[in-house]
């Protein structure tokens, strides 16, 4: 029994899927940047503002990079980048969540969550 191929779309849907997670990260990168900038009492917030826009420009840039997914290791290090860009979007969307002003922020990492969590996906 041969397994069937692949959706004529798939290189195109993980392409797409790439470059809006990639677009994600740097919106996020934006926003959180933005937030951490604002001075305020809000210590434990800022830190976190500070890592998630560093990790999610990092990601960005990593999806940005033209070259084969598949090459030296690059899907496992995409990989690894995009659980951490996951994981500290997600502290981050706790962090500023119910705070006056940061709204923003937190909509720009949950929308990073959820474009870094579909293009894992995709790399299945």
């Amino acid at each position: 029994m041969t397994t069937p191929p692949p959706p004529r779309d798939a290189p195109y849907q993980f392409l797409e899927d790439r470059f809006a997670c990639a677009q994600a990260c740097a919106e996020c990168a934006r926003e959180c940047a933005v937030r951490a900038s604002l001075v305020g009492a809000y210590g434990s917030a800022r830190r976190i503002g500070i890592m998630c826009a560093e990790v999610c420009d990092t990601t960005c840039h990593l999806l940005s990079e033209e070259g084969s997914v598949e090459v030296d290791g690059t899907e496992t290090r995409i990989r690894i980048q995009l659980e951490w860009c996951r994981s500290v979007c997600l502290e981050g969307v706790r962090a500023f969540e119910g705070l006056t002003g940061a709204e923003a922020a937190a909509t720009a990492c949950r929308t990073c969550v959820e474009a870094c969590t579909a293009f894992m996906a995709a790399l299945d």
